[in-house]
């Protein structure tokens, strides 16, 4: 739908846009006639929940908005029936014990209702002896109780001003977006009720908040704390293994005791290997000079108390090793290497009072060899008593390595377990001292700020005026909803855009409503400049079949139903040729027996008698009896008129001698299956080009030519306006009505 229809459509239809907003607001008026004046309280909170400074914020290392998702939960709580049931609760608290009305607290009306749920006998005995909190007990102790009662009737299951129905429908709490504050606002036809229901609701929202929230980060505490004593026990645990097993297998610090002892056995082991070269080349030497003692070698060796000398030296020997080894005191030392000295002496002497000869044979003094022999012997004792040193260190090392190999594993499976435990309490630890800030940092914000605290509403509201408006503008959508629905429905032609897709065929030519054929009218240039461009139209077609179609051309109009303004066409289009300097034949079914044959002005008019037979006339001189000669050669252009297809037959071998064909249709005719139908059987006749015209269109839909152009016209307009049928007043009544078909 195009804006010009939309336009069309709400100016045929202007009497619903008025009627029926107009009824719909007064009935709307009338009906809120007595309707209650409402008062409204308002108050302004702010919460904290998006930029709020709290314990947690200097820990936070960026700034993450959970306000969404808090204000959320805040208005949850606000809507929950437990908090309209305590708030409600507040209420009867605080009117109960009146007697009398009081303005600012409970009115008139609000008083007579809670009298009406509430028996004086009950009021009585709840506030008989009661302080306000032993009464607001009472109260709550019934509204749970499991036994039906005045009082859990009126919280829970009425409507009226303290029931949770009505505060949960008039309680209402919005955020003001961007920002941290909640806007809370409610209604009563008591303006004391409105502002006491607001107060009630802003400190229970706040207790149950910050209760929900502390309780919360109790469960939380809770779970952290159990946490921290399973891991200390843990921890403890590890600690006492490690020690346990530090202890039994004397460890400091294994992995140093570890690298020590192998150090030292590879120091012991190079040590040993030196020691047992010297003891063997010791052992050569001694040998050679016993060879070299000849009998006396082996006298010395055999000799006892020699033996006993060199077992006192072996002994000494090695017990000073054995202290040096293994970091024996100093003074220990000292009076051990005394002792292998003393020793090594009585050695000496003893071989030397076993000597006989102070020559060898081989002239060496006997002596000397006695004495490198002694020292040889010395030495052998000496490295024979350090390697047997080395050797037993070795075994030591050897079993000291054989006593780590498995114990590591195990000491590095402790030391795991340890790691693990004190990463685990220090995890937990942190996560406790996070949930005590947290559970700190609710006690330190406390409950929501009030910004602006409920006002005591004096001015009443009323929205009659808005259930008006609305009510108007329900009804705009009504008549706009019916003018739709016909719009929809209607398959009558009501614009040009809607011919083209109901006819299915492109409209050549549209005429508005003419008046007067005068340049001064805008309709009557309009209806001037389209039969200038249909006249265009038919040339253009008579130039393409001169050579098929018989001359003088055949120009016929047609229409599916009757009185769609064909005559009106006819005459007009008629005498736009015969302006032209052209002869016209204008063919035309008779209305009566009195029309007859007249010329007028270049234009011949031929009516004809409706026939049965028509579908059967194959010339165009059949359609005439023999009084009326009619020759077609005597004419440039033969419009021929047939009537309505609809209601007669379709004259099928003057339609094949047409040269072109004119569809006259007319705005709000309806155009439905059977007149698709008519014109697809017409247009299967035809094998010429149909134009289609649409007659008496909205000026909306017109674009006329201006005076100037109008004025270049060569014949005035005003020639057009006479009606070219006949002279006869008869005729001209006729023509007057064709005329006005438009």
């Amino acid at each position: 739908m195009t804006p010009r229809v939309f336009l069309r459509l709400l100016k045929q239809h202007a009497l619903w846009f008025i009627l029926i907003p107009v009824l719909t607001a007064g009935s709307v008026y009338y009906f809120t006639k007595d309707d209650p004046r409402i008062f409204k309280s308002q108050a302004t909170l702010y919460t904290g929940l998006a930029s709020g400074y709290s314990l947690l914020s200097d820990q936070q290392a960026g700034f993450i908005d959970h306000s969404a998702a808090a204000f959320e939960n805040l208005l949850t709580t606000l809507n929950s029936k437990e908090t309209l049931r305590q708030i409600g609760v507040s209420l009867l608290t605080r009117h109960l014990p009146l007697d009398k009305p009081d303005g600012k607290i409970l009115s008139q009306p609000a008083f007579q209702e809670l009298r009406l749920y509430i028996p004086e006998n009950l009021r009585l005995s709840l506030t008989k002896n009661a302080d306000e909190a032993t009464l607001h007990a009472r109260i709550d102790s019934l509204s749970r109780t499991a036994t039906d009662n005045p009082v859990q009737f009126v919280l829970m299951k009425s409507y009226a001003y303290c029931s949770i129905a009505t505060i949960g429908k008039k309680l209402k709490a919005t955020r003001r977006s961007p920002s941290d504050m909640l806007d809370l606002e409610y209604e009563s036809t008591d303006p004391a009720v409105a502002q006491q229901t607001l107060s009630n609701a802003i400190t229970i929202l706040n207790k149950r908040y910050t209760t929900l929230k502390t309780a919360e980060t109790n469960s939380v505490v809770s779970y952290y704390e159990e946490q921290t004593k399973a891991t200390k026990q843990r921890l403890d645990d590890a600690e006492n293994k490690l020690r346990a097993f530090s202890v039994q297998h004397k460890l400091l610090n294994f992995e140093e005791e570890s690298k020590n002892v192998a150090a030292s056995r590879e120091l012991f082991s190079g040590d040993y290997n030196k020691e047992l070269m010297t003891n063997k080349a010791a052992k050569a030497s001694m040998d050679a000079l016993n060879k070299r003692l000849g009998q006396l070698g082996p006298l010395l060796l055999a000799n006892g108390d020699l033996k006993a000398k060199q077992a006192d030296l072996t002994d000494a020997q090695n017990q000073l090793v054995n202290a040096q080894a293994y970091g024996q005191p100093q003074n220990v030392v000292t009076r051990l290497q005394n002792r292998v000295e003393q020793a090594s002496e009585a050695l000496k002497v003893t071989a030397r009072n076993y000597t006989a000869a102070e020559s060898t044979p081989e002239s060496i003094p006997q002596r000397t060899l006695l004495n490198e022999w002694l020292e040889k012997v010395i030495d052998f004792e000496e490295s024979s008593a350090r390697l047997e040193v080395y050797k037993s260190r070795m075994g030591e090392y050897q079993a000291k390595t054989e006593e780590y190999s498995p114990l590591e594993s195990e000491l590095r499976q402790l030391n795991r377990d340890l790691t693990q435990a004190e990463k685990d309490h220090i995890a937990s630890v942190h996560y406790l001292n996070q949930a005590i800030t947290h559970r700190q940092d609710i006690s330190v914000e406390g409950a929501l700020t009030t910004l602006d605290a409920p006002n005591f509403p004096y001015d009443a509201q009323s929205k009659r005026w808005l259930f008006i408006a609305l009510g108007f503008g329900v009804g705009l959508f009504i008549a706009l909803l019916l003018t739709a629905i016909r719009f929809w429905i209607d398959r009558r032609i009501s614009s040009p855009e809607q011919a083209e897709s109901l006819i299915g065929r492109p409209v050549a030519a549209v005429f508005p409503t003419v008046r007067k054929f005068t340049i001064d009218s805008k309709a009557g240039r309009t209806a001037l400049s389209m039969f200038e461009q249909l006249c265009n139209a038919i040339n253009f077609e008579i130039i393409k079949t001169t050579a098929t179609k018989p001359y003088p051309p055949l120009i016929t109009l047609f229409s599916v139903r009757s009185k769609q303004g064909k005559t009106w066409v006819a005459n007009s289009l008629g005498r736009m040729y015969a302006e032209a300097g052209q002869q016209v034949a204008y063919c035309y079914p008779r209305l009566n027996d009195e029309q007859q044959k007249i010329e007028q002005e270049g234009v011949t008019f031929f009516p004809y008698t409706r026939r049965s037979d028509l579908m059967n006339v194959t010339e165009i001189d059949y359609l005439f009896d023999e009084e009326t000669k009619f020759d077609a050669s005597q004419y440039d252009r033969i419009i021929l008129e047939i009537p309505a297809l609809i209601s007669s037959p379709i004259p099928v071998y003057l339609i094949d001698q047409s040269t072109v064909s004119i569809l006259v249709t007319d705005v709000n005719s309806i155009w439905a299956r059977t007149e698709r139908k008519v014109l697809e059987m017409y247009l299967k006749i035809a094998t010429h080009t149909v134009v289609t015209v649409l007659n008496r269109v909205d000026g909306s839909y017109i674009d006329a030519p201006s005076k100037a152009d109008a004025q270049q016209r060569p014949v005035q307009p005003e020639h057009s306006v006479e009606v070219q049928r006949t002279l006869r007043s008869l005729e001209n009544q006729r023509t007057l009505q064709y005329g006005k078909l438009s």
